[in-house]
C-alpha cells in the first residue's frame, strides 16, 4: 500500500504531510475530509481531481479534520491511497431515491458484487438519515463475515447541513457513499469505544417513533431533558452533545450511546441519530476526560488485533463532535493516544462526526454509535 497525504488551510494553502515513495504513484481512491463550506467550493474538488484524475474521491463535511496527530477546523485533510493487491468498487446513492434509511442501507449493499467482498467503508449524510436503520439495512444485506465501518458527516456543532462526495466528485447533502474492498490480501481491523459515565436513574422510553423520542417515563422528553441541562437548555441542540443518552434494549446487551440531532418545541420531542425503541432503558451520560482518552486507546488496541502484530498502513479515525467539545484544547490527546498504539509508520486520517458506524470489536455485529472513537485499520499482506 502506497499513501500520499496533504493538507490545506487558508493560512498555508496546500502543504504535504507525507509523499508517496516513488513517481509511479497511482491511487485508486482519495479520502477528503473538510468543512462543508470548503468542500462545496467547486474549485477545491476540481484541483483534487486534476491531481488524481484516475482516483475515486470519497469524503464528507466534518466537525473537525484529523491528519496525523493534528486536529484542525476549516481545513482539508487529504489522503490518497494506492492498493497494490486489492480491488475496489465505489457506490453512491441519494437518500431521496429510497423509502427510508433501512432501504438505503439494503439497496446500497445490493449494488456491490458480493463475491470476494472483504469490507465496506461508508460515509453518509449526518442529518437526513436514521443512522441505526441505515446500519440495520447494511447489516441485514451484507454477506456473513463482511463488516462495514464509517460515519455520519458533520457540520461543526451547527446541525444545519452536512455534505458527502458522491459520484464523479459531486458534493451534496442527502448522499451516502461507500467503497467496497475485494481480495484476501487486505486485512482490516476495527474498534469502537466511548468513555462516558452514566449517572442518575434508569428511565424508560414510553413513547417514541424510530429515532424521535416523545416521552420518558410518561413525561414529555424535551421537558424532562431540559430539566437535566439547567442553564445549558437554552443552547440546545448543540449542548445536548455534552449529555448523550446510554440506551439498552435488553438487560444482557452492551449499551449504545445516542446523541441529539434536533429538538421540536411544539411537540416537546427530541430527534436522535439512531432509534430509541419504546420500552428501552436509558440513562443520562456525562464526560470523563481521562476515560475518553482511554477509550481511544482501547479502540486502537482492538483495531489492530486482526493484523497479527503487523503495523497498519492506514488508520481512519472517526470520533464524535461531542468528544471534541468536551476535550477542547486537549482534543489532540485522544488522537495521539491512538497513534501510540497504532505505530509510528501508520498513516492517520479521519474526522469528527455526527455518528460512527462499526462493530464494537472484531466478530461482533455492526452498530451505529455516538460519542465514540471508532478506528478502522488497513494493511496489505
Amino acid at each position: 500500500m502506497k499513501i500520499e497525504q496533504s493538507n490545506w488551510t487558508s493560512a498555508k494553502g496546500w502543504f504535504s504531510a507525507q509523499t508517496a515513495t516513488n513517481n509511479s504513484f497511482s491511487p485508486q481512491f482519495v479520502l477528503v475530509f473538510s468543512s462543508g463550506a470548503i468542500l462545496k467550493d467547486e474549485s477545491v474538488i476540481g484541483n483534487i481531481k486534476d491531481k488524481y484524475p484516475n482516483a475515486i474521491l470519497i469524503g464528507c463535511s466534518t466537525s473537525g479534520e484529523i491528519s496525523g496527530s493534528n486536529v484542525r477546523d476549516n481545513s482539508i485533510a487529504l489522503t490518497a491511497v494506492e492498493l497494490e493487491k486489492t480491488a475496489i468498487k465505489h457506490v453512491s446513492i441519494s437518500i431521496d431515491d429510497y423509502s427510508d434509511s433501512y432501504d438505503c442501507g439494503k439497496s446500497l449493499v445490493e449494488k456491490f458484487d458480493k463475491n470476494g467482498l472483504k469490507h465496506v467503508f461508508l460515509l453518509s449524510d449526518g442529518l437526513n438519515v436514521n443512522g441505526s436503520e441505515l446500519v440495520k439495512g447494511l447489516r441485514d444485506t451484507l454477506p456473513k463475515g463482511v463488516a462495514v465501518t464509517g460515519g455520519l458527516a458533520g457540520d461543526a456543532a451547527d446541525f444545519n447541513e452536512t455534505n458527502v462526495i458522491g459520484d464523479n466528485g459531486a458534493v451534496g447533502s442527502k448522499i451516502i457513499s461507500a467503497i467496497g474492498f475485494y481480495g484476501d490480501s487486505l486485512h482490516v481491523g476495527y474498534g469502537s469505544f466511548g468513555g462516558w459515565d452514566s449517572f442518575g436513574l434508569d428511565r424508560t422510553v414510553t413513547k417514541s417513533e424510530n429515532n424521535v423520542l416523545y416521552e420518558i417515563d410518561g413525561v414529555p422528553a424535551l421537558e424532562l431533558y431540559k430539566s437535566f441541562l439547567g442553564d445549558k437548555a437554552d443552547e440546545l441542540p448543540g449542548s445536548g452533545l455534552l449529555f448523550p443518552l446510554s440506551l439498552r434494549t435488553k438487560t444482557d446487551e452492551a449499551p449504545v450511546v445516542r446523541t441529539i440531532l434536533a429538538v421540536d418545541e411544539s411537540n416537546q420531542s427530541i430527534t436522535f441519530a439512531g432509534d430509541l425503541p419504546e420500552g428501552s432503558s436509558i440513562r443520562l451520560m456525562k464526560a470523563n476526560i481521562d476515560r475518553l482518552v482511554s477509550g481511544s486507546v482501547k479502540a486502537a488496541e482492538t483495531s489492530i488485533l486482526p493484523l497479527n502484530g503487523v503495523e497498519p498502513d492506514l488508520a481512519i479515525l472517526i470520533s464524535c463532535v461531542g468528544r471534541k467539545l468536551v476535550l477542547k484544547q486537549m482534543v489532540e490527546e485522544e488522537v495521539e493516544a491512538a497513534m501510540g498504539i497504532l505505530g509510528k509508520d501508520t498513516t492517520v486520517t479521519g474526522f469528527y462526526s455526527y455518528g460512527e458506524i462499526s462493530p464494537f470489536s472484531n466478530n461482533s455485529t455492526c452498530e451505529l454509535h455516538n460519542q465514540t472513537m471508532t478506528i478502522t485499520t488497513f494493511t496489505e499482506l
